[in-house]
Order: structure tokens, then sequence, then C-alpha cells
């Protein structure tokens, strides 16, 4: 079904929020706020509408403008941490918002967040100070403790070489991701495809017996009506061979006193 007029302005301005989103904001920035709001009021009249998209592609809108909301309420914490742990439970979109898009922005934007948070954590807590001991940071992307020896310098050259390694590791485990999911539904529909084929051949199984055991049961029935006939016709040329033979006899009697009198 094609598109209304107002999922494409939507689907519009939901790519620009997520292009503001990528940026780095001023904190008086107001436009990504003003835009996430009109992106909540189409969505309710988009759902309103008779010939609205399927419930997927809703759903989909929907994940989206809560995950952009979401990033405007964490961006307003005042903790790093409460930012991060805030970040780290935000659920982005899972297709591209548009055709030119390789991935979702959401997830780009999702990542880079993630990144800056964990930037912004490791200068609050180490500075440009060299300790020339080990520190242990804690990356909220489920990655593994980091050990860093020797003098930590938070350069903006440094974060972009991070930002851009943690982007690739996210991309790559994605892929993967994706490459297993369609290997598991590959698989689930060989064997769905394979269970089918089983339970249609059954059928067919069933259906000729079920045919074969009519035939039978009326074949049965027919040569139980034969029989029982026949049995009646036997009975009934006995009991008249019985009648001839009795009357046979007894005129035969009947002769044989007139023939034969009594002797005096």
């Amino acid at each position: 079904m094609a598109a209304t007029r107002l999922e494409l302005n939507m689907i519009r301005l939901l790519s620009r929020c997520e292009a503001l989103a990528a940026e780095r904001r001023d904190p008086e920035e107001w436009r990504l706020e003003k835009y996430v709001s009109a992106l909540e009021d189409m969505l309710r009249e988009l759902k309103k509408q008779s010939s609205k998209p399927a419930p997927e592609l809703l759903n989909e809108y929907s994940r989206k403008v809560d995950f952009l909301k979401g990033l405007l309420e964490a961006e307003k914490m005042s903790s790093s941490t409460e930012k991060a742990l805030a970040n780290q439970f935000l659920a982005p979109g899972r297709t591209p918002t548009t055709t030119k898009e390789r991935t979702p922005a959401t997830k780009t934007v999702h990542l880079q967040t993630k990144a800056r948070c964990t930037d912004k954590m490791r200068s609050e807590l180490l500075g440009t100070v060299c300790f020339g001991a080990t520190a242990s940071l804690l990356l909220f992307d489920r990655l593994s403790f980091v050990t860093f020896g020797g003098c930590l310098a938070s350069d903006e050259k440094q974060s972009a070489v991070e930002l851009d390694a943690v982007l690739q590791h996210h991309q790559d485990v994605q892929e993967k991701l994706a490459e297993e999911m369609l290997s598991l539904a590959r698989s689930l529909k060989n064997n769905t495809l394979a269970a089918q084929n089983v339970i249609k051949q059954d059928n067919q199984t069933l259906s000729h017996s079920l045919r074969m055991a009519d035939q039978n049961f009326e074949k049965l029935k027919d040569e139980s009506d034969r029989l029982e006939q026949h049995a009646k016709k036997s009975v009934n040329w006995l009991l008249w061979i019985m009648l001839i033979v009795v009357c046979f006899i007894f005129i035969s009697m009947i002769l044989f006193i007139r023939i034969f009198p009594k002797l005096k």
C-alpha cells in the first residue's frame, strides 16, 4: 500500500531528527525537542487514519520516536553516570528510516551517545593526570574492562579513533547476529516445510485408509445380505424336500396296507 502524505512527512521529519541527534548540539538547542513533539503528534494522527501502515511499521515508528524522546530525557540529566545508564537502556530502531541508510540511524546515534558518555566519564574520573598505573573503565556497551597504562590524555583525535572502533565493533556484531538470525530463519523455514510435507502425506494416507475402510464396509454389507438370502433359500428347499419325503412315505404306507391286506 502506498504511503500517505502524513506518513511521508513523518518519515522526512524523523530522518531530520535522527540527523540532528547524531550531531553535537549546544545545551540551548531547542529544535530537536520541538521536532520530537511534532513526531509524537504525527504518530498519533497516523494511528487514527483508516489507511494506516502495517502494525509492524507503526511499531517501528513508535520505537524510533520513543528512542529520540528517551535520548532527550537522558541529555537533561546532570550526572554523566545517570546519562550513561539511561542511554544503555534505550532501544533504537531495527530498520533504516530511508533507503539511503545502510544501518538504522538510531543505532548509530545510540552508539555515538554511549561513546560520548563513556569519554566524558573517563575525563571526569582521570582527566589529563599521569598516574603511572593501570585504570579500569566500565564501557556501557557491554565491552570488557579495558586496562590503560601510562598517561591517559583525552584529546579529540583519540576519542574519534575509539568511537570508530566501537562503531565498527558493533557493526560487526550486528552483521554476525543478522547472519545467525537469517540462518535460523532458513532452518526454521526448512523444518516447517518438511513438517508440512509430512503432515500432508499423513493426511493423504489417512484419507486413503478411510476410503478403503468405507469400501470394505460396503462390500462386507453386500456379502452379508447375500449370505443371509442364501441361507434363507437353503432352509426353504430343505423344508420342501422333507415335506415331499414325508408325503411319499405316507402314501407308500397306505398303498402297502391296501396291497397286502391283514392276515386272518
